[in-house]
């Protein structure tokens, strides 16, 4: 008996430890799942997609031309904090178009050519989006060539240096077009895995923003602002190498005599989707807090770099510490990803809202000097800084885009998710121009920072602001359909091809037989 016993307490124990080993093995392939989940469920060429857009062209990319655009605005072009603000919003521009993109690549097919759908997955709603990869093509090769004329140019000025990071910013514009829309079509389809595309799209983006303001402030400093526009000659150069390699069959008899029609009933269906309550008011809602929440970025990075009143941080610091932010990002993103997703849009946009705005007063006690007061190095405090307020703003922006992708209708998904995103771009642009305005009437300048601590106070003020227009965010399941019935219910008279299953046409071979 006594054998017995010693040995089930020895199976007891090595259960024990294969439990545990299995509890770690679960917690290091969790996240390989997760992506063959999605790829399951939707296809490998969707992720995919959604990693080379979010990851290399907005995350990777827009970090190397942030931290450019900082450094070129500041020691190149010597133009005020205040009137770098406005140009960053003057180039922002092509986003606020982004349903002209949609309606076009909808609709419009060009020279006989309807190429196989870039992103599109197993559904009823086929989205043709064949003009979109021609016009990023040509757009990309724009986008490659003004970089490298921003690079190669020793005094462009001021009005060709804003036309050439414009033309980049529509060629990353459209590209955002072609996978919102898939992500979209997605979420309909599969309302149950919203949040996950939207998780997905947030981390791919994290990573790649990480990865690029890490080296960003290195390569800054080792070949200056103008040899990283150079750089990023090379993701904007992918739109036009995925436009080149992508194919497509010939159409010859598509009749263009629709388009109009389409185009027209097209501009209806969405103004008529506006006109319902459950979708204008949380647009209304979107729009506000986010044009409120003004930005005078420019303002605290010119204060980082100042020698005098700042911190004066090098470019590799700069560069460091925004990466910490992009850290931040990341684990906002896991946060709502694994804990949040499933609470309630209204009760956790009250908290994050309020987080958002108590989290400036990190800025307020940074340029008051208050960390050092506190015995708190300036680089320590920083870095705290960002990664709190970029956590919270990304867990306050994530609700918002999976409400977004609810209030789409079927069959004009990505065109209508591009409208809502292009009105929260108009937010962003004006809380750019609000910026820029503060800092110009407190005269915040490239030398003096009196002020400064005003604007960061007022910025902070503003930004809790949102909380009164709370009651236009639907109350309910994050995971149900938020849409009235009565455009549900009209689904099934939208024009839409046969059901199809295309795929991404894949740049390599096929590996899997499909």
């Amino acid at each position: 008996m006594g054998g017995d016993e010693k040995l089930e307490a020895c199976n007891e124990v090595v259960e024990e430890e294969n439990e545990q080993k299995g509890r770690f093995f679960d917690f290091f392939w969790a996240p390989i799942y997760w992506f063959k989940m999605l790829a399951n469920e939707t296809h490998w060429s969707f992720v995919f997609g959604v990693l080379a857009v979010y990851g290399v062209n907005q995350g990777l990319g827009g970090a190397f031309n942030r931290v450019g655009t900082d450094y070129y605005m500041k020691d190149v072009q010597k133009v005020q904090p205040s009137e770098s603000q406005i140009y960053q919003g003057i180039i922002s521009i092509p986003w606020l178009v982004k349903p002209l993109w949609g309606l076009v690549t909808d609709f419009l097919p060009i020279f006989g050519y309807r190429r196989r759908p870039y992103l599109i997955f197993a559904g009823r709603f086929h989205l043709s989006l064949h003009l979109n990869i021609i016009l990023a093509s040509y757009i990309g090769l724009l986008g490659t060539f003004s970089m490298l004329l921003l690079s190669f140019h020793e005094n462009l000025h001021i009005v060709f240096v804003l036309l050439s990071m414009t033309a980049g910013s529509t060629g990353a514009a459209i590209a955002d077009v072609t996978i919102d829309a898939c992500v979209v079509q997605n979420s309909n389809i599969r309302p149950y895995l919203a949040a996950d595309m939207q998780s997905l799209c947030a981390l791919s983006s994290s990573i790649g923003a990480l990865m690029g303001f890490f080296l960003s402030g290195i390569f800054v400093h080792l070949i200056g602002p103008k040899g990283v526009f150079g750089l990023l000659s090379i993701p904007y150069g992918l739109v036009f190498l995925v436009g080149m390699l992508l194919d497509e069959p010939f159409m010859p008899n598509f009749s263009y005599k629709k388009v109009n029609q389409k185009l027209l009933d097209a501009s209806k269906a969405m103004w008529r989707t506006l006109t319902f309550p459950d979708v204008w008011r949380p647009c209304v809602y979107m729009f506000l807090s986010l044009a409120l929440s003004i930005n005078i970025h420019e303002g605290l990075f010119y204060w980082y770099t100042d020698s005098k009143d700042g911190p004066s941080f090098s470019q590799e610091n700069v560069g460091f510490i925004l990466s910490i932010g992009s850290i931040g990002s990341l684990l906002g993103a896991l946060l709502y990803q694994n804990v949040l997703k499933n609470h309630p849009f209204r009760h956790l946009l009250f908290w994050t809202q309020l987080l958002f705005g108590l989290s400036g007063m990190l800025d307020l006690m940074l340029v008051l000097r208050l960390n050092l007061k506190c015995g708190i190095p300036d680089y320590f405090f920083v870095v705290i800084d960002e990664s709190v307020s970029h956590m919270i703003n990304r867990i306050k922006w994530m609700p918002l885009l999976v409400l977004s992708s609810k209030l789409c209708p079927p069959g004009i998904e990505g065109t209508f998710f591009a409208l809502l995103m292009s009105i929260d771009n108009v937010g962003v642009l004006l809380s750019q121009w609000g910026g820029g305005v503060v800092l110009h009437l407190l005269n915040v300048t490239r030398t003096r920072f009196d002020n400064l601590w005003l604007a960061i106070l007022t910025r902070n003020i503003l930004r809790i602001t949102p909380l009164c227009l709370l009651f236009l965010i639907p109350r309910g399941d994050p995971n149900a359909s938020v849409l009235p019935a009565d455009i549900l219910g009209g689904k099934e008279e939208a024009e839409t091809p046969e059901n199809e299953n295309i795929e991404l046409v894949s740049l390599v071979s096929s590996v899997d037989g499909k």
